[in-house]
């Protein structure tokens, strides 16, 4: 499930960052519009969340660094069969 809110979160920004760059064009001529700073506004609040749920997940242990990666098991195999006498 943490998986899935860092994915939609993640979306979340994206989508954000590129809201901005459309307001950004659009208001050109309007300078008066505050539309890119709440766009602004969103994607660091959404990247904020984004931190602090990746953050959670290594805290809580639901999420590893580099042990579950695909490679993982294949390295450490290969290492165990290398002679000692090298």
């Amino acid at each position: 499930m943490l998986k899935v809110i860092i994915v939609v979160l993640f979306i979340g920004v994206l989508i954000s960052l590129f809201s901005g760059l459309t307001f950004l064009f659009k208001d050109a001529e309007a300078p008066e519009s505050r539309r890119l700073l709440h766009a602004l506004g969103v994607r660091i609040t959404l990247a904020a969340a984004l931190l602090a749920t990746i953050g959670y997940g290594i805290y809580s242990g639901e999420l590893r660094l580099g042990v579950n990666a695909p490679w993982h098991d294949t390295i450490h195999s290969d290492e165990q069969m290398v002679s000692p006498d090298r």
